[in-house]
């Protein structure tokens, strides 16, 4: 299942980002460290050009530590690129953030260097902007999509930020990414059904971190299919309906909630192996399907090396 969820004020947004990229110096694009690739908007790229960028690795206290190095040297690798791992529910310095920033920016004379922090909805973006002005500037909120609109924001160090409305990609693929969006709250939980995102995770944890899943919820094994499995947490939890029936999406809120939380423990939901793989898949999609829609419109052509009737048949002699 894949999602389409991109609200007019996100298309505005991104034509406004384009407008103003011009002045910019360098990018902050702030991201989720469960979900490093899902969390980063493709239009990024398209967007900054060759200007430096900063990508934040928020909500790291979540994140598995090993993971988030090898994300951090991932992107690293891309000239231009330097990364930070954070937990900004914390009271970071933002000192260091900024001087990275006026370091990377091209040489500004006497005005400020002009930053623009942009990121998908609901990856703490308003949290690092107040860190960084030192006071409430940008409304926080769980719910993905709260600020809707560009402001500019002087900070005292010498540093403009201009911040941006969280934007995601219209389309959202490989599939799974939506999936890994879902689980940790990018998009609302009402954009994909629960019980879906729900198994999707736990078969991911199944497979990458069975410990911390059968610690949380008891389970002496992990055996049959995703929804089996569903069904394990909700009677361990009580998540029962009439007639002892399970309770699916019961037992799915309690996964994503513990999930979110960090009551699982620390959990990369990707790696930079997977995300290869999983892209390889897609442009091997991609082109299958461009092939056979090639071959069916082929098909759908008339045979012109055979005569279609007698006066064809007639004329060509």
């Amino acid at each position: 299942m894949s999602i389409n969820w991109f609200p007019g004020h996100m298309h505005k947004a991104r034509k406004e980002i384009k407008k103003v990229m011009s002045q910019v110096d360098v990018v902050i694009e702030v991201m989720d460290a469960r979900i490093p690739f899902s969390s980063t908007n493709p239009l990024v790229p398209s967007l900054r050009g060759d200007k430096p960028v900063i990508k934040i690795l928020n909500k790291a206290d979540l994140a598995d530590p090993e993971q988030t190095k090898a994300w951090q040297e991932h992107f690293e690798q891309e000239q231009n690129v330097r990364s930070m791992a954070l937990t900004a529910t914390d009271k970071f310095k933002p000192a260091a953030l900024i001087q990275l920033c006026k370091k990377l920016a091209a040489k500004t004379g006497d005005r400020p260097a002009n930053a623009m922090i942009m990121g998908i909805p609901n990856v703490g973006k308003s949290t690092i902007i107040n860190a960084l002005a030192g006071k409430r500037i940008a409304k926080v909120g769980n719910e993905p999509a709260v600020t809707k609109r560009q402001q500019k924001i002087r900070l005292e160090q010498g540093l403009d930020l201009c911040d941006t409305p969280g934007i995601l990609w219209p389309k959202l693929e490989p599939a799974s990414c939506g999936y890994r969006l879902a689980a940790t709250g990018a998009v609302k939980d009402t954009a994909m059904e629960y019980e879906s995102v729900a198994m999707f995770t736990l078969d991911y944890l199944r497979e990458a971190y069975a410990d911390a899943l059968q610690s949380r919820y008891k389970l002496a094994e992990l055996t049959g299919d995703d929804l089996a499995l569903l069904e394990a947490v909700g009677s361990k939890r009580g998540c029962l309906r009439a007639g002892g029936v399970i309770d699916h999406y019961q037992a799915a809120t309690i996964v994503l909630q513990d999930l979110r939380s960090g009551k699982l423990g620390r959990i990369t939901l990707e790696t930079p192996a997977m995300m290869e793989a999983e892209l390889e898949q897609l442009r091997a999609e991609i082109v299958a399907k461009q092939a056979a829609k090639e071959a069916e419109e082929a098909a759908k052509q008339p045979d012109r090396s055979k005569p279609d009737s007698k006066d064809d048949a007639e004329s060509r002699s």
